[in-house]
């Protein structure tokens, strides 16, 4: 739009929507301009301080373009635009053929091109320059406007872009070889592939190699100072040969190389060689051959290891290494240098914020590898979560996954060890595979372990190998050893040594990617060697010990003792007091098998169970009206249908929702159709059960003591009491005594019935009942138990 200048000197143009924001209300609109009109209109420039170095430039300068990245959400409509100063400016004055003017130094400040600002940087000449358009008389207006603008990150320094003469790879060229190429890279995760990265090559530009540094690999070029010809020099040997001297030993950098001169090939000048470096990037992209100096020597060497099998860096590297390598290899080769590659997201503190030390939030790394180690570090990156999703780090987080899971894995280890070392236990090739059920279902999962971690290290997916680890140390610490300990403590069964070794051994060899130090002490220990747990053969998975039934079936006994053990919880009744029986509805009604069985009632502490098909006989059912629904349906007959609810056969009412969806009920003459909304039929354990239910399992447990039960679990209170006391007068595990008792009542009952059972358990060769002993009687201990009060007196018998 043309509109009069606030003067009435001049005309102005400004888009129309633009003109009240920029001219106010009273504007004088004198008609429309079209784009059309302007486009390609040669305009006078403010200030003539700047000559063309090519007077035949003129016709192309100073005139009006239209682009599409102007807007009209603020500003004039117009803009200014400086091919030297922006990089959409030199996208679009390159593509008008517009002259690049440059009158701004490397130092940021006008150069001599601008006599009445020479030397002032840019910013800082902002004043001056509106100045002189206001004496001059075009200056029509002067705001002050707020908008995004470049900062140093390091001292938040304002930046400028600028155009300077530079060396270009024409990576554009090889746009679809990189593509193709692409296309057959690993990515982890797979969307980069298409994403990220397939993006990045889609818009491919090329490659600005070239920088001004005091140091770095040179551009290998050198220029003639008369004809100027470029000659680009590819050895040593070769820059030897030009420059007439024997220079195989010069440090191949800048400055070291500058000084080297060669003739010119067309016209017998001197050549110098052009001041530039090479991006850095070019030197790490250049790493698959230039770390054997390929070509030149180590051929075979560079083709065994070309390309890589798999490259790993921050996903930041899409732009950088990732991107750097292919494009110069596939240039060099025609080929991606590597085959996967994985990417590491960015690290965060525990709340998900980028680490800063402004903030206070950034963890020193070498102050948690002092305090928690190596592999305490290395466990929770590999384990809490997968590689390529934001890392939350934190101490609390470590000292979490180090607690469970290394200080499980090392806690089994000391167990093993303590009685491998007590029974004079070493393993033996001879050792023949056990048939006992946890024998056989712990080496099941230690081998499908071998092959989860096996597989998931194969497809670069650490966080699935951890987690199988994880599982496995879970099963071995908290079940097969839980379950296990009798076999140690009173058998010494050499299966079970036998066994726990061999998952300890191939523990450590599993580990070894993951925790190496830990792993390396680990195997160490167990084999009583010096040679690093690095140097062994990956282990194999024997197929003959896999047996998926049994898992499956050890998983199901598990479900049905942890329901148990909830049971007895809400019922306030402790692991040591046996139980009669417990009662067990299992998703196919199908009996686990004996041994499985005996598994589980030794875990609960019951002496029988039973498998039913349905929990019928074990609950009672109640019908709760739902009045929300029932309110309109019922009308004035609520209060009767609520008295009919109250004592009506609530299997009956439940057996008929679940086969037709409806219920009818009359009242006083009127039916009423009630479904699942309307009413809710509730269970409940009968008095005499406690009950567990979940995911289609069910375990009720009967508690119903008698006599004997009783008395079996003060035996067993009194175990653990004897136990404690052992630790708390210093015996050692291993150590034999001879064992006085004195009690009254219950537990003096308990004692004689269990006198053997109880020597057992607390290896004790000798069990003497004593009477009259006062409570407190010098070397005895008085013990609390449920049945009563003991008296325990404990003396070690010599070996």
């Amino acid at each position: 739009m043309r509109v009069r200048g606030r003067d009435g000197r001049r005309d102005l143009v400004i888009a129309a929507n633009r003109v009240v924001d920029v001219l106010g209300e009273d504007a004088e609109i004198l008609g429309p301009i079209s784009v059309e009109e302007l486009d390609g209109r040669h305009y006078e420039r403010p200030f003539d301080d700047v000559p063309l170095d090519d007077e035949s430039q003129i016709a192309s300068a100073w005139r009006v373009v239209v682009a599409d990245f102007v807007t009209v959400e603020d500003g004039s409509g117009l803009v200014h635009l400086a091919p030297a100063f922006g990089e959409i400016d030199r996208e679009v004055g390159l593509a008008a053929g517009l002259p690049v003017i440059n009158p701004v130094g490397p130092d940021a400040a006008f150069t001599s091109a601008v006599p009445a600002h020479a030397g002032v940087g840019v910013k800082d000449a902002d004043p001056a320059i509106i100045e002189r358009l206001r004496v001059s008389g075009r200056l029509e207006s002067s705001v002050a406007h707020e908008h995004s603008y470049p900062h140093c990150w390091r001292c938040s320094t304002p930046l400028i872009y600028w155009a300077k003469p530079t060396w270009f790879a024409r990576t554009s060229a090889y746009r679809e070889d990189m593509l193709r190429e692409n296309a057959q890279i690993a990515w982890h995760p797979e969307h980069i592939r298409e994403g990220r990265f397939g993006d990045w090559l889609e818009n491919n530009v090329d490659w600005a190699l070239s920088r001004d540094r005091f140091w770095g690999t040179p551009i290998p070029v050198w220029r003639c100072t008369d004809c100027g010809k470029d000659t680009c020099i590819g050895s040593l040997a070769e820059l030897t040969e030009s420059a007439g001297v024997d220079l195989l030993a010069l440090d191949p950098h800048r400055p070291a190389v500058d000084g080297v001169e060669i003739l010119c090939d067309s016209c017998g000048g001197t050549a110098r060689r052009v001041e530039s470096v090479l991006d850095a990037w070019f030197d790490s992209g250049s790493m698959p051959f230039a770390q054997l100096h390929y070509p030149f020597e180590n051929q075979d060497a560079f083709e065994t290891r070309f390309p890589a099998d798999f490259i790993c860096e921050g996903i930041d590297q899409t732009r950088g290494w990732f991107y750097t390598l292919l494009a110069i290899n596939t240039m060099a080769f025609g080929r991606a240098p590597y085959k996967n590659v994985v990417c590491l997201a960015l690290v965060v503190d525990k709340d998900g914020q980028k680490m800063s030390k402004s903030k206070g939030n950034v963890i020193d790394p070498w102050s948690v590898l002092d305090t928690r180690g190596a592999d305490a570090l290395r466990w929770n990156m590999f384990s809490a979560g997968s590689p390529w999703t934001q890392k939350r780090v934190f101490v609390e987080g470590i000292d979490e996954t180090t607690n469970r899971f290394i200080l499980t894995l090392w806690n089994t280890l000391s167990f093993f060890v303590t009685y491998a070392n007590l029974d004079g236990w070493s393993p033996s090739p001879e050792q023949k595979a056990s048939a006992h059920v946890l024998d056989r279902w712990v080496r099941s999962r230690l081998h499908h372990t071998i092959k989860d971690v096996t597989d998931a290290l194969e497809g670069f997916d650490a966080l699935r190998g951890a987690q199988a680890l994880d599982r496995f140390v879970d099963d071995l610490s908290n079940w097969y050893v839980r379950r296990s300990r009798p076999r140690f403590w009173k058998e010494s069964d050499q299966s079970a040594h036998a066994t726990l070794y061999e998952c300890l051994d191939t523990v450590a060899l599993l580990l070894a990617p993951f925790t190496p130090f830990i792993s390396d002490s680990i195997h160490q220990r167990l084999r009583s060697t010096t040679r690093s747990v690095h140097l062994n053969d990956w282990p194999q998975v024997d197929n003959a010990a896999l047996d998926p039934e049994l898992e499956a079936e050890m998983e199901i006994a598990r479900s049905v003792v942890s329901l148990g053990l909830a049971a007895r919880n809400d019922a306030r009744l402790k692991v040591r007091q046996p139980l009669a029986r417990a009662i067990v509805l299992l998703p196919d009604a199908r009996r686990p098998s004996d041994p499985i069985v005996g598994e589980i009632a030794d875990a609960l502490n019951i002496k029988d169970l039973e498998t039913v098909a349905t929990l019928d006989g074990l609950l009672d059912y109640s019908v709760h009206p739902n009045f929300r629904t029932l309110g309109p349906k019922a009308g004035g007959l609520m209060p009767a249908l609520k008295a009919y609810l109250a004592t009506a056969d609530a299997q009956v009412v439940r057996s008929a929702l679940e086969e037709s969806g409806v219920y009818v009920v009359s009242i006083e003459g009127t039916e009423i159709h009630l479904n699942a909304d309307d009413v809710e039929v509730r269970a409940a354990s009968h008095e005499k059960f406690a009950l567990a239910q979940e995911g289609g399992i069910a375990v009720a447990l009967d508690t119903t003591l008698n006599d004997e039960l009783r008395s079996e679990g003060i035996s067993r209170d009194l175990v653990r009491a004897l136990n404690d006391l052992r630790k708390e007068v210093g015996l050692e595990i291993a150590d034999r005594i001879h064992l006085s008792l004195s009690a009254v009542g219950l537990a003096a009952e308990a004692i004689s019935t269990h006198q053997e059972t109880i020597a057992g358990e607390v290896l004790a060769t000798r069990v003497s009942i004593e009477e009259g002993i006062e409570p407190g009687s010098e070397g005895w201990h008085l013990l609390s138990l449920e049945g009563g009060e003991v008296s325990a007196r404990v003396e070690v018998v010599e070996p």
